[in-house]
């Protein structure tokens, strides 16, 4: 088990870094055509993998135990780090008319599904940023979504608080007004180059990556003091790759990676001890809280329960980097997962319906509202039900005196 992997790999991963970089300064010709016959690697999604073991070894769920849904001890702790969430100014203070910044980090992928390929505004209207930025429900007073990802800024360029990328950020939060002191959210999502090793192998790119999301977990803490929660998502399918950037399985075993740092932080704020690759995760002292962000990957063709396949149009030439369709997927599930997450809701959704009782913001209130309160009915802050979108009154739990103002405006 990854416990035991104890070997320096950080001499391997920035070797692939420089290959990587090597080759892009040397080539000429474009990418070989994706190879769509790649249409699935016969893996299962680690969310329906359960307590099932992939290659026999490593238990699948998003979480500890086989499972989709983290303990409660961690739920909690999620919970009361989204709720302090609040408008900071330029020191990090409460302040009124201030600012809450979510912020990305990552690579080429991450900055063509959350913004843009050149990582510069506007926006392309698809991405997550280009579709949250239109979103009635977004909160576009106090939230500010920031950019922070590059082409070619892997895994390693981010887990060092001296490394350049966080400069960079800086002075892209100074051009806007913010500082960084005012971010409290970051979605990651990072990937080595060239990997050569696989699970099982005690030298795969699975260890190293998740020897490095440990750092990079680190490292926020340090750069923005005011950071509370850290979600991760893994890379998409990569069976239509043409070129040994990042193909599958690593694809694939990233996400093992960013359960496994999950999974470190709970052991060690459950037990004290520290996972020897992933390091000090203590939420209370060394890192932010971490948890999932959406989970991405999908065998190709073979739709996963929720419906999702990744065809070979949805990648570029090269079968590794997301076209306008496939940032749109992401996108898609970005906008979704912080609108709605337990997590997330709390400050990413504009707290202001025209109509009490209008949960989705869509202008109406109709059956879709009356379903989302009815799902969250009885339920109250922390609880794993809870919807501050249904909980009209502001109470703290979602009852009769919310279903009564939400049927006053029913039809309206």
């Amino acid at each position: 088990m990854f416990l035991s992997m104890m070997s320096p790999i950080w001499l391997r991963t920035r070797l692939g870094l420089l290959l990587a970089l090597s080759a892009a300064g040397t080539a000429s010709a474009p990418a070989p055509a994706a190879n769509c016959e790649g249409t699935s690697t016969g893996l299962s999604p680690i969310d329906e993998l359960g307590a099932d073991l992939y290659l026999g070894q490593f238990q699948g769920g998003l979480y500890p135990g086989g499972l989709n849904s983290m303990p409660a001890s961690h739920f909690a702790a999620g919970r009361a780090r989204a709720d302090a969430v609040r408008p900071l100014d330029a020191q990090g203070q409460p302040a009124e008319n201030s600012k809450i910044v979510l912020l990305s980090i990552g690579m080429s992928n991450t900055t063509q599904e959350f913004c843009s390929a050149a990582g510069t505004l506007p926006c392309d209207p698809w991405t997550f940023m280009g579709q949250a930025a239109v979103h009635p429900a977004v909160d576009q007073t106090a939230l500010v979504i920031v950019n922070g990802a590059r082409g070619g800024q892997t895994a390693s360029t981010w887990d060092d608080p001296a490394d350049a990328n966080y400069d960079r950020i800086r002075d892209l939060l100074l051009a806007q007004g913010l500082s960084e002191a005012q971010v409290q959210a970051v979605w990651v999502k990072v990937a080595n180059p060239q990997p050569t090793a696989s699970l099982p192998d005690p030298a795969a790119d699975a260890y190293a990556l998740l020897e490095s999301m440990g750092a990079i977990a680190r490292t926020l803490r340090v750069r923005y003091p005011n950071v509370r929660t850290l979600f991760l998502s893994s890379r998409i399918y990569a069976g239509y790759a043409s070129t040994a950037l990042n193909p599958e399985p690593y694809a694939y075993e990233s996400g093992f990676a960013v359960k496994w740092l999950i999974e470190a932080q709970i052991r060690q704020m459950e037990s004290g001890i520290i996972d020897p690759l992933a390091g000090d995760l203590n939420y209370n002292t060394a890192a932010p809280w971490v948890s999932w962000g959406p989970y991405l990957w999908g065998d190709g063709l073979t739709a996963r329960l929720n419906g999702l396949i990744w065809e070979c149009d949805d990648l570029q030439s090269d079968g590794t980097h997301p076209a306008q369709s496939g940032e749109e997927k992401v996108g898609t599930m970005l906008l979704d997962f912080f609108l709605n997450s337990s997590f997330t809701s709390t400050w990413f959704r504009t707290r202001t319906p025209a109509l009490p009782g209008d949960t989705d913001l869509d202008g109406d209130v109709d059956l879709a509202d009356l379903s989302a309160l009815l799902s969250a009915f009885g339920s109250c802050v922390g609880g794993p039900r809870y919807d501050p979108s249904a909980d009209i009154n502001n109470s703290g739990c979602v009852s009769l005196a919310d279903l009564s103002l939400l049927l006053g405006n029913f039809g309206g």
